[in-house]
């Protein structure tokens, strides 16, 4: 067994932030898979409706250059924070905060949305 010299050879386990559930893995209590999960749908709403809003002022025209690309980004980082979210869900805290931190750049799309 090979083992690597930059590692002691007592050293602990590290704990990874986000990670696919092993096998082993307790399944997350109910209550908290389903709290989390209608958090995320209502997100997903509306990031539908900035989509959409941002699909008809774009064709309709008389939006600056950069409007699509920032709500772009905005709709894509509140996705890899939703998705963050649920790689640790079986942290207790990361979660939530993940979840609600995606609410962040979807408020700021929703205000771009808005103002054009």
């Amino acid at each position: 067994m090979a083992t690597d010299v930059n590692e002691p050879a007592l050293a602990k386990p590290r704990r990874v932030m986000f990670r696919f559930p092993a096998e082993n893995d307790p399944a997350p209590r109910t209550r908290r898979l389903l709290a989390m999960s209608g958090y995320a749908s209502l997100l997903g709403l509306a990031g539908v409706g900035v989509g959409v809003r941002g699909l008809v002022s774009s064709v309709r025209g008389g939006v600056p250059d950069w409007y699509v690309p920032v709500l772009a980004c905005c709709g894509l980082l509140s996705v890899a924070l939703s998705v963050a979210g649920f790689l640790s869900i079986h942290r207790r805290r990361p979660p939530w905060l993940l979840l609600f931190g995606a609410a962040v750049p979807l408020v700021a799309a929703v205000g771009l949305a808005v103002n054009y």
